[in-house]
């Protein structure tokens, strides 16, 4: 198999071992074809150089993820990465489109979790580290694009792993496909809870696995024209019935047996059985339990399963009421009978037995003992009964076992596919196939023939499809492959299965004759495959045949093959159960047809099993496959063991090894062109010389080294078996020579570094013994210099000492007379200033007595005065309030009034619903009425103004209100009188339903319309009622105008001037939408504090108006203003402080009704429609944050500490509290405090509501922001985790490698982004807080996605990319350092992760480490797991640096192995945090109220006289 290379002394092969299967080593000596080699394990072997196979020096110690990477494709090589990987807990493995699992034996949870198949969503097959995830996704994405049904085949040996990796299938499938739920399950979680059920009934024990199981399962997941499941099937094949009968030791019977042994004692009784070691069936074995398995436990495990699969406790019961009756078959053992060759049970243990048997199956005693132990024979004359001998009547009696449990098995199957449901609809589908791998013991029987048979199929569909996906590569790079053979396994499917001259059609010709028997049948093959290569014949069995299959040589035993083939089944045993009084094992066998019970056809388990195989592979034909071929690492079932010869044998019984072979006929090596050149580019230097063309530099390279029968593609390079050696050797020579080269220049270097070293130090001792000297020259000259110094500074003190003294005595006596002569100056003014105080002070006292006493007199004067006015004024007002009552009177009746037309519009409706298809007479009385009530209502509402103009006149002239009456009598008479014209309408119409009848196609028309007036009919009783609220409110408002007249006629006395003068300076002030703020006053005040009252000259004139109206057009306005971008202004939105203002004007807060807070909100929720514009959207953040933190600053509930003391209750409404100013005290505005910009006000409920959405919003709002951010971000992110490649060639000619370039546009775009939202955040002036929490989230999500995809692609772990990504990160530093703590906050701290393995990967000396060191000082943040998977994953194609020490590792595996019952702390990847990271108090915090002052509210609304309290 080897090919032939040359190899040199010191070239790496590996050798062929007995025991390792291959060993590595080094030649030390080369003989001819004779090599001796020097092995790692200390062997010394001498083989031939065509059993050897070279061995790739530059292969990383961790191995590859994809082996068609492999530069050498040969089984070593494969052994020897799938080893690498293992130790690295790496288990998964890629060989093109085949996944190999390498079963670990412990529990790997953080593989498996929700994070690791959003991971795997959507990404590129290869992509990330193989995973059954990956291979799931393919097809999945393959079947939604391409509209192809998809194959997964899961195969290997007992123990290899193949139920989990098909759980895991599903899981991920379930994960894409939705959830379809049927009867509150999804399909998928119905397939997982069958298969309890299916283990239970078709799992045993084996030699090489505790939970084998002994039938293939293809699972059906129907998917939907949408991609979720709809529908799922289960197809089973080949029940290993024989088990039923005989176990082998140290194996068990299915777990079934044992789960029924180990059932609560009340089952136990009920179906008579005991211990496990008491039946036939289970104790030809001495394996009873199971290591860590209670099967009293699983028992009741199973039982729930049934339950949750939809089987009742009826069929549960006939179940296992078969299973008891299959183990008390199993003890019956038989003797000869009186009569010759009869037979019956042998003793009364065995008669026991038979009763319980014949009691379960709710049959006859005595047909049951007939049915085992005679026969009846049909001829054409007469029906002849044959008796059996007791060893025809034990297999009669393992028939009857292994019929009804095979019948019991089929049972469950159908059962649980009708549970689960089926697509019929569906188009696609993706099948899960977890079939048994290829089975080769020291026995092996009719089952294993089948089970290899099985295997022989989908070697060859195997085969089929790596054959074409190595054409589709070929033809896609454009290459020639026609000459390519293709290894085909036809030849043994022939011997097989062919018709007629096959095995299997042999053997059914052999079962079709009664005294056939295995040696017959054993003759017969060896005369008629006596010249097959396939076929051989052992030497020292007479009855034994072996089959040379794909992956080796199998020796079969004849002995059962003909018992186990027969699949008819006895007609006494047909008819025994058919006729059973258990329902239950009476539907195990229905009565058989005519035609089939006279029918003589032959039917077997191997033609059957060949029907049931070609079926499978016509449904795999038509779908594309995924290969995931499991393996087991060692037959001790234990973790951390990797048996190579063990391996090797799986590798080529699952096929793994053929298509080596295939690849290895055509191209094994392939090498993209930049690998290609970096590897060989030092084998021809010159070619890379100003060439930019990798294709021709490749060609040219080729040439120059001389090698034939390579290609070239359109992306790689195709060699040939050997030709990689080949090269590798070459570029071993060009390295020796350059490593001689490299120790000469670096020997040179050395010495004159020495030499460079001794000058220096000479020159330097030199100089030293200079500057000593020069330095004590220096030294006197200094001191003689500072002496002359010294005594020329001395006399100069001398004489400035003696100046000074002389001039500060002539100082001193000038300063005593000028100061003599300023005091005296002194002393006379202050005489004369006391004199002058003395005389004004006197003066004042007298003029300030007098005009006490007369302002005293005058206020005296003017109290008695108002006091009499007022007694008299009150006397007026209480003649006036008892005429309000009468206005109250005429509501009352006005209100009752509307009512009732309100009952008669619903009558109205009502009738003309029941009469839809009447005439138009009726609709148009309706229609007459309707327009009558309207008028009506007008009329009312005119009576009401001119009342109200009435009222008017009426206060200004003081006169007594007269009762008007608003209720118009002969209306209501005229009303009545048509009601019962209506009634007799009625009568009318009934008896004309007849006619209208005919006419129903002709009145169709006008009966929608009709509709659609009864619809406009609708909408105004809903305005009547509209109307009947607005006349409550009008009521009250004239209640407050007769107020405001009555106040206003208190105004005109004798003191009204001097109010208008004190009130002129703030009569506008109290306005504010035109009503007064002030408290009302209440009306038992004393009338001599009431004070002054403000008259307003236009208040008729505005009165004109409803308020209700201009209130709503107000709202209007500042809806219509705020709903635009009208800016800011001090960096504060204005429109967020114009809502604020007028809702606090408006009290809005303090009302317990009120649409204004929806309108706003509505208004808010239309706006950020449009959530892809950032700048939009900031603004709208910035206004409702900014609202937020006014209203948090606001509002207190009801009740709060320190609140005012209790006073009156406003009205309820808002515009009925808002009109409560024409009501209000002027003289309250004369003493109001300065306008606040933030009030506490004491909010109802909906204004706490109105804050609980605004929260909400800005929440919502920030998440959009941000998530739009991320989306930018994720299409970068995926670019910048993986450098740009290069090629070593053209990166040594240009004198730099990539990590010392700048960061590439990838990451400029990422900082352009950032630049961006940074600028919109300022020019829109959102809080500082909301930005630095949008950065801090948005750099956490930057880590999770570099460090999750760091973790899960190892061509992201190497030297290289860790420059590239610290660059990048060097850049993200900057931004954040520019941004300024404001904005940037602690953004850069969330990338600890990424920063320390970044960190980790830029060390050169990683093997020089210890863990301590590593946990401590380098990656502190980082778990065990996280590290271990960097450290397995870490390579370098350029440096060649080496990754940690095998010490460090082994603590890691260790602390790993501690830890992995925890599935927290097993996970490596991390988890996105989308939380709102901030609180209103948060937001609260970070604003100031006095930041508000200066802000400018819209200029828009200050032409508005609705909004003049907006200039305060």
């Amino acid at each position: 198999m080897a090919a032939s290379v040359s190899l040199g002394v010191g070239s790496l092969v590996w050798v062929e071992d007995p025991e390792l299967a291959w060993l590595d080593g080094e030649v030390v000596e080369v003989n001819g074809d004779t090599i001796k080699v020097a092995c790692t394990s200390g062997k010394t072997v001498v083989v031939k150089g065509s059993n050897v196979y070279p061995k790739d020096a530059e292969a990383p110690p961790c191995g590859v993820d994809d082996m068609t990477k492999l530069a050498y494709l040969h089984e070593p090589g494969v052994l020897q990465n799938l080893r690498s990987r293992y130790d690295m807990n790496e288990i998964y493995t890629y060989t093109g489109s085949i996944l190999i699992a390498v079963n670990p034996f412990t529990r790997l949870p953080h593989l498996y979790d929700n994070h690791m198949m959003a991971q795997y969503k959507g990404a590129a097959f290869g992509e990330l580290s193989p995973h059954p995830f990956a291979v799931a996704d393919a097809a999945y994405r393959l079947m939604m694009n391409e509209k192809i049904s998809q194959s997964i085949l899961v195969s290997g040996e007992s123990g290899a792993g193949k139920t989990e990796s098909t759980k895991l299938l599903m899981r991920y499938l379930a994960y894409m496909g939705g959830r379809s739920v049927a009867e509150g399950r999804t399909v998928e979680q119905q397939v997982l809870e069958s298969n309890p059920v299916l283990e239970a009934f078709g799992n045993a024990k084996t030699v090489r696995n505790n939970n084998s199981s002994r039938f293939g399962k293809f699972v059906e997941i129907q998917f939907d024209q949408r991609g979720r499941i709809s529908g799922a099937a289960i197809r089973t094949y080949l029940l290993e019935r024989s088990r039923v009968c005989q176990v082998s030791d140290p194996e068990r019977n299915y777990h079934c047996f044992y789960m029924l042994c180990a059932a609560p004692a009340e089952d136990v009784q009920r179906f008579k059985l005991g211990n496990a070691r008491t039946f036939h069936y289970l104790n030809q074995s001495n394996c009873y339990e199971l290591e860590g398995v209670d099967d009293s436990k699983e028992y009741i495990a199973t039982r729930k399963a049934m339950d949750i699969v939809g089987i009742s406790s009826d069929e549960q019961e006939g179940i296992f009421r078969v299973v008891a009756a299959i183990l008390h078959l199993g003890n019956i053992e038989f003797k000869k009978g009186k009569e010759t060759d009869s037979s019956e049970p042998k003793d009364e243990k065995s008669w026991f037995h038979l009763r319980t048997a014949a009691e379960l199956f709710m049959c006859d005693e005595k047909a049951l003992e007939d049915s085992l132990c005679k026969r009846i024979i049909v001829t054409r004359d007469e029906t002849i009964t044959k008796c059996l001998d007791p060893h025809s009547a034990t297999l009669s009696r393992d028939a009857l076992a292994k019929i009804v449990y095979s019948r019991l098995f089929d049972w469950l199957v159908d059962n649980i596919n009708c549970s689960i449901g089926q697509d019929p609809d569906s188009k696609c589908l993706i099948g899960v196939l977890d079939i048994y791998g290829f089975e080769s013991f020291n026995t092996n029987s009719f089952e294993q023939f089948c089970i290899n048979l099985t295997n022989e199929k989908l070697q060859q569909h195997f085969n089929q499809h790596v054959f074409k996906m190595e054409q589709e590569e070929y033809t896609k790079e454009e290459i020639d492959w026609s000459y390519i053979d293709f290894v085909d396994n036809k030849d043994v499917l022939e011997l097989i299965e062919k018709k007629p001259g096959g095995i299997i059609a042999l053997l059914d010709e052999a079962c079709m004759f009664p005294r056939s028997t295995h040696e017959t049948f054993s003759q017969k093959l060896y005369q008629t495959f006596k010249n097959h290569k396939r076929f051989s014949k052992p030497k020292l069995s007479r009855t034994d045949f072996t089959i040379c299959h794909y992956a080796g040589d199998v020796t079969y035993q004849t002995d059962l093959f003909l018992d186990k083939n027969k699949d008819y089944v006895v007609a006494e045993h047909q008819a025994l159960l058919s006729a059973s009084n258990c329902s239950f094992v009476a539907g195990l066998f229905p009565p058989l047809s005519e035609e089939s019970s006279k029918s003589s056809k032959f039917s077997s388990i191997g033609s059957r099993f060949k029907q049931q195989l070609q079926a499978l592979l016509e449904t795999l034909s038509v779908t594309e496959p995924h290969y995931i071929r499991c393996v087991k690492p060692n037959n001790l079932l234990k973790p951390a063991i990797f048996e190579n010869k063990n391996v090797l044998q799986q590798l080529r019984c699952g096929g793994v090894m053929e298509a080596i072979r295939i690849s290895c006929a055509g191209y094994p090596t392939k090498k993209p062109f930049d690998e290609f050149i970096d590897r060989f580019g030092i084998l021809a230097p010159e070619v890379l010389d100003g060439s930019s063309d990798e294709v021709a530099a490749c060609k040219r390279l080729l040439e120059k080294v001389g090698l034939k029968g390579y290609q070239i593609g359109k992306t790689k390079v195709f060699l040939r078996a050997g030709q990689m050696a080949d090269l590798d050797a070459r570029r071993s020579e060009v390295l020796g020579r350059s490593a001689s080269i490299i120790q000469r220049k670096v020997r040179s270097y050395l010495s004159r570094r020495s030499f460079i070293s001794l000058r220096h130090s000479a020159i330097q001792l030199q100089a030293a013994c200079r500057g000593q000297l020069a330095r004590k020259v220096y030294e006197s000259m200094r001191r003689e210099a500072s002496a002359l110094r010294i005594q020329k500074d001395l006399r100069m003190f001398l004489a400035r000492k003696a100046y000074k003294e002389l001039c500060s005595s002539a100082l001193c006596i000038q300063r005593g007379m000028r100061g003599l002569a300023a005091r005296n100056e002194l002393r006379f003014r202050r005489r004369t200033r006391a004199a002058i105080v003395i005389q004004s002070q006197c003066r004042k006292y007298l003029a300030h007595l007098h005009y006490m006493r007369l302002k005293k007199a005058a206020i005296t004067t003017q109290c008695a005065w108002r006091g009499r006015v007022a007694r008299k004024e009150l006397r007026k007002l209480k003649m006036a309030a008892k005429e309000t009552g009468a206005l109250q009177a005429a509501k009352n009746k006005l209100e009752k009034q509307v009512e009732e037309l309100t009952w008669r519009l619903q009558l109205e409706k009502r009738m003309r619903a029941d009469l839809e298809e009447a005439k138009t007479q009726e609709n148009a009385k309706l229609q007459s009425a309707l327009q009558e009530v309207q008028l009506e209502f007008k009329e009312t509402k005119e009576l009401l103004m001119k009342e109200r103009e009435v009222a008017k006149r009426a206060v200004e002239q003081i006169p007594v209100i007269q009762e008007v009456s608003v209720i118009d009598h002969a209306m209501l008479d005229k009303l009545t009188a048509e009601n019962e014209k209506l009634k007799s309408l009625v009568s009318s119409l009934e008896k004309r339903i007849d006619e209208t009848q005919k006419k129903y196609e002709e009145t169709n028309k006008l009966s929608e319309e009709r509709l659609k007036q009864a619809l406009e009919a609708d909408q105004k009783i809903v305005q009547l009622k509209t109307a009947m609220q607005r006349l409550e409110e009008k009521f009250s408002d004239v209640e407050s105008e007769n107020q405001i007249l009555r106040q206003q006629a208190l105004l005109k006395t004798p003191v009204k001037r001097i109010a208008d003068i004190l009130s002129t300076p703030e009569k506008n002030q109290g306005l504010e939408n035109g009503h007064h703020l002030s408290e009302e006053n209440g009306a038992n005040e004393p009338m001599s504090a009431m004070p002054i009252k403000e008259v307003e000259t236009d208040s008729d004139s505005k009165m004109r108006k409803s308020h209700i109206e201009r209130q709503y057009d107000d709202i209007d306005a500042l809806i219509k203003c705020v709903s635009k971008d009208i800016g800011f202004s001090q960096g504060k939105p204005v429109a967020a402080f114009t809502i604020y203002k007028c809702l606090l004007q408006w009290k809005s807060f303090e009302a317990e009704r009120t649409s204004v807070f929806d309108r706003l909100i509505q208004m808010i929720g239309s706006a950020i429609e449009n959530q892809d514009n950032n700048d939009h959207m900031a603004y709208w953040l910035s206004n409702t944050s900014t609202l937020l933190f006014l209203l948090q600053k606001s509002l207190t509930s009801t009740g709060a500490a320190g609140a005012a003391p209790r006073r009156k209750p406003p009205p309820t409404s808002l515009f009925g509290r808002m009109a409560m100013g024409f009501r209000s005290s002027p003289s309250a505005y004369l003493a109001a405090p300065p306008f606040e910009v933030v009030r506490q006000v004491e909010a109802k409920y909906p204004a706490l509501l109105f804050k609980q959405q605004l929260t909400a919003y800005v929440e919502k709002i920030y998440g959009i922001v941000r998530d739009n951010l991320k989306k930018e971000l994720t299409p970068l992110l995926s670019l910048c985790i993986q450098a740009p490649r290069t090629s070593k060639g053209t990166a040594l000619r240009s004198g730099r490698s990539f990590g010392k370039d700048s960061p590439s546009s990838h990451w400029q775009s990422i900082i352009e982004c950032l630049n961006t939202l940074l600028c919109t955040f300022k020019e829109n002036f959102v809080p500082p807080i909301l930005v630095e929490k949008i950065f801090t989230q948005t750099f956490s999500y930057i880590n999770v996605q570099l460090f999750n995809s760091l973790l899960l692609r190892r061509e992201c772990c190497t030297f290289s990319n860790g420059e590239y990504v610290k660059s990048g990160l060097a850049e993200l530093e900057l931004w954040c350092a520019q941004a300024k703590e404001e904005y940037a906050g602690s953004s850069w701290d969330e990338l600890k992760h990424i920063r320390q393995a970044v960190g980790f990967l830029v060390i050169h000396q990683k093997y020089r480490i210890s863990y301590d060191e590593i946990t401590n000082d380098l990656c502190p943040i980082l778990s065990v797991q996280q590290l271990y998977r960097i450290c397995t994953l870490y390579w370098d194609s350029n440096y060649n640096t080496r990754s940690v020490s095998p010490d460090v590792i082994s603590s890691m595996r260790v602390l790993m192995t501690e830890d992995s019952n925890n599935a927290v702390s097993s996970s490596f990847l991390l988890d996105e945090n989308s939380s709102i990271p901030f609180s209103v108090d948060d937001l609260s915090n970070s604003l100031q109220e006095k930041d508000f002052t200066d802000v400018k509210p819209a200029e828009e609304l200050l032409d508005n006289s609705a909004f003049q309290f907006l200039q305060e």
